[in-house]
């Protein structure tokens, strides 16, 4: 099924390793570049995105990217945007892949990572689905230090950024060049699903603070969503009730509710009924709708026939 490979990186000349899978067709094929969580590796947390490229006979490629985020050469810097760069141009020198379908996806740490390089790279996509992400990683540091369980993420950041953001201008600049809201204003053109779980911040680590404000990045400005109502989510885990509203259920969220959806310009949200999830049938689902250079579909999914429910606790 899917193999451990290793390719070039031009940034240091390495070569990294990477989960590679190749489609069987002849025929040039979707290429799901998928990007693993915030503490893992290529090694772990990629089968459903395998299964579901198997099933869907897609090109996958799951690279290490430099690996968890706490060293400086992970964490969102220069080496991970090389290295996913070249990730594309290895799948498409290696296989047959489809130069209008290249898709990128991640949950958490690479939902983080997903955002990053919509906004660093958005020629190179098709669409980015991304899940419970971080999008400010200063806010993210501050929000960690004050909270003991997550207190080992502020942690992490500060070795990845050399400092404390804090504390040192530099690692404060270290954390603005690795945040998704400096960079995503140069993808307007680019479909973009941002969703996560409406008690993420309280099950898990990430506060919805960050999916609603990578929106706001991109999104109209009728479309905006407050910084009061995101302050009365992030604090009351609901959605305020000049906000709330019946939406029309999506049978690729695996029956969960949808608290809270909108789109503007190439963007959407989703605040679901869950915590800090990734639900790849539903992400890799919209994304097979997405073609380069088209207008994007937000049409419901299909309910989810293999089972890909991950609750993302790294």
């Amino acid at each position: 099924m899917a193999s451990e490979i290793t390719y070039f990186c031009k940034i240091d000349r390495s070569m990294q390793p990477a989960i590679f899978f190749k489609a069987k067709s002849a025929e040039p094929r979707p290429l799901l570049v998928a990007l693993h969580t915030w503490s893992y590796d290529h090694s772990r947390v990629y089968e459903e995105y395998a299964a579901i490229c198997k099933k869907n006979d897609w090109n996958m490629i799951f690279p290490k990217f430099r690996g968890p985020n706490w060293t400086p050469e992970a964490c969102g810097s220069d080496f991970v945007v090389s290295d996913i760069e070249d990730a594309v141009a290895f799948m498409k020198q290696k296989t047959n892949v489809d130069p209008n379908r290249v898709y990128l996806v991640g949950g958490s740490g690479g939902g983080h990572c997903s955002l990053l390089l919509a906004g660093r790279r958005p020629d190179l996509w098709a669409a980015v689905s991304s899940w419970c992400p971080i999008s400010d990683i200063a806010a993210w540091h501050r929000q960690c230090i004050n909270t003991p369980r997550f207190a080992h993420y502020a942690e992490h950041i500060e070795k990845a950024c050399e400092g404390n953001p804090m504390e040192s201008a530099r690692a404060a600049r270290e954390c603005l060049l690795r945040s998704p809201l400096s960079w995503l204003a140069n993808a307007p053109d680019l479909p973009i699903d941002i969703s996560t779980g409406i008690h993420d911040g309280h099950t898990g680590s990430v506060p919805v603070s960050h999916t609603f404000n990578a929106f706001n990045v991109l999104a109209a400005d009728k479309d905006k969503v407050s910084e009061e109502d995101i302050d009365y989510v992030v604090k009351n885990e609901a959605i305020p009730p000049a906000l709330a509203k019946k939406y029309k259920q999506d049978p690729s969220l695996d029956g969960r509710e949808i608290h809270f959806r909108r789109q503007s310009n190439n963007t959407r949200i989703t605040i679901f009924e869950g915590g800090h999830n990734l639900l790849a049938f539903s992400a890799i689902q919209w994304l097979a709708k997405q073609v380069k250079g088209k207008k994007a579909d937000w049409s419901v999914g299909k309910p989810n026939k293999i089972k890909t429910d991950s609750e993302l606790t790294k």
